[in-house]
């Protein structure tokens, strides 16, 4: 890989700026990109924590430049206290929330970039060169293919790649197309319906999930009076992913949020989205927890989710910054803790929509809950699934996935209850029972836009629209586990010497009492039992 020094372009034997460094003229996110430098995590790493050196050791990514602080974080406090603290306290000056880092995948970009046919030539500046993919991951059990290449060489694209010799290598595609364009049609959600059913008939319009149908978008809200001038507009984007179509343990989706500025033409590609996900696996997609431009995000060949779904974003354009620079800034602190693992990823209780949504209602906006009304099936799932899979981790899971309150769980229900309620309070005055951050975007939001992004064809299967709740994923996958599609991942874990000694201990699990209740209930029985049987042979 090939990191440019601090010039604005590079020729890479193509004509003037056919590449740049992916940090010159433009931003990332909120951010201007020159605030920051292209490095790997080994090259800077008395300037990123140990933590994150432990991931990003070897890949590309942004740094604030010296003498531009990043975000800080609070030791010896709990992370959402962590994020509460710091939004209550007194306005910091806009340097010290930049990003500790940002994971761009490859060092150059170009935009835009015609791709070949034959995916063999890309063509930058008017000057065509030799082409190559990025390495594809070894865990990754589908690619790249002819039908990825028809779809991609119609259109220009939005390249990040590097330079090996006079070959051009793309690590992320991003259709330039897939824009808020001039002619977006003012296309409000059904009156039919509330508004939370409304945003899922807009995902299920199609009864295969959207993933084949073109790129589209809406306005679902604006505000009177208001222009429909998308350059340089503030944003507060809301997304879900849908269900892949070859892992019956993705059928919820992925959820994240992303701030920016919309740029030129209606791009979106410089949104800065917070990705978060299981540390302590090896994502079969190479996915790492980091803040990510939305190209990378949606278009890098091994962890792009658009290469294995279709996707919604709902993206709120706003008066000013004020909304996605504290959101932006509270997720920075996040992610300092989330390293280190002060806060810990779990799939039934703190994934990445358990993790975004608390993060904004600890900010202060209430998004409405969807709390379980399956306690009973919570509690008796624990003897269940110690009969049938014999393991207590499993049985925890199982308790919890049923307890848990959905829009922690499942993205497509967060996506609805967000969705609801940026319709309320854009349309009304918030109330005092909103809370901070909701009385804030009540009155800065200018227009709501729903867009569709459609699953970039590969040799992958097609994959559909997010399951919502727990009936309806136990009504998709297969009854026999023996039949479920899973994807097996190796473990990654923590080093304990990177475990910094102010880490306090992760707090109780919902299934410890039904779990600590069924054992004690065993033990009770099994203790009758043998005093039973003790008594008759001694009879």
């Amino acid at each position: 890989m090939v990191i440019p020094p601090r010039p604005t372009s590079v020729t890479a034997n193509g004509g003037p700026d056919a590449l740049l460094p992916a940090t010159a003229n433009g931003r990332l996110g909120l951010y201007p990109a020159d605030d920051f430098e292209i490095a790997t995590g080994a090259t800077v790493s008395d300037r990123i924590p140990p933590s994150a050196l432990f991931y990003f050791r070897r890949e590309c990514i942004a740094v604030p430049r010296r003498g531009i602080a990043s975000a800080g974080f609070a030791r010896r406090t709990r992370t959402l206290d962590d994020v509460i603290a710091w939004s209550r306290g007194p306005r910091q000056d806009d340097s010290e929330d930049r990003p500790p880092l940002i994971l761009l995948g490859a060092p150059l970009r170009a935009d835009p970039a015609h791709l070949s046919r034959d995916a063999r030539t890309i063509t930058l500046s008017g000057i065509t060169r030799p082409f190559a993919l990025a390495p594809r991951l070894a865990l990754n059990r589908s690619w790249f293919d002819a039908s990825s290449a028809a779809f991609l060489s119609r259109r220009p694209l939005r390249l990040r790649a590097s330079v090996d010799g006079s070959t051009i290598v793309g690590r992320t595609f991003w259709p330039a197309d897939f824009r808020i364009g001039e002619g977006l049609p003012f296309a409000p959600l059904s009156p039919d319906l509330p508004p939370t059913l409304g945003l899922r008939a807009a995902m299920r319009e199609d009864p295969r999930g959207g993933a084949q149908l073109p790129f589209a978008g809406r306005i679902i809200w604006e505000r009177v009076g208001s222009a429909r001038e998308w350059k340089d507009k503030p944003a507060l984007a809301v997304i879900v992913n849908g269900a892949q179509g070859d892992d019956d343990e993705a059928w919820a989706g992925h959820f994240a949020v992303g701030t920016g500025r919309i740029g030129a033409d209606g791009a979106i590609a410089d949104l800065l989205v917070n990705n978060f996900y299981a540390l302590d696996i090896v994502s079969e997609k190479g996915i790492l927890a980091a803040p990510v431009p939305l190209d990378g995000y949606f278009g890098d060949l091994n962890s792009g989710q658009s290469w294995y779904r279709p996707s919604f974003i709902l993206i709120a354009t706003l008066r000013d910054e004020t909304v996605p620079r504290r959101i932006q800034g509270a997720f920075n602190r996040v992610y300092q803790q989330f390293w280190r693992h002060q806060l810990e990823y779990r799939h039934s209780t703190m994934n990445c929509t358990g993790i975004s949504v608390d993060v904004l209602r600890a900010l202060g906006w209430r998004i409405p809950a969807r709390p379980s009304t399956q306690a009973l099936r919570a509690w008796l799932a624990i003897p269940w699934t110690l009969a049938r899979e014999h393991s207590i981790s499993k049985a925890r899971m199982a308790s919890e996935y049923l307890s848990e309150d959905a829009t922690r769980l499942f993205p497509a229900a967060a996506f609805e209850e967000i969705g609801a309620d940026l319709l309320r309070l854009a349309a009304s005055a918030a109330n005092s029972r909103d809370g901070p951050l909701a009385t804030m975007l009540a009155g800065a939001v200018e227009s709501l836009l729903l867009l569709r992004i459609p699953q970039i064809p590969s040799s992958r299967r097609f994959g559909t629209a997010p399951v919502v709740a727990a009936d309806e994923y136990r009504g998709v996958v297969p009854g026999n586990p023996a039949d479920m599609q899973i994807v097996p991942v190796p473990p990654r874990p923590f080093p304990p010497e990177l475990r910094d000694a102010d880490l306090l201990p992760s707090p109780r699990k919902p299934s410890d009492i039904p779990l600590a209740t069924w054992i004690a209930a065993f033990a009770v029985v099994a203790i009758a039992g043998a005093w039973a049987l003790i008594r008759a042979l001694l009879a």
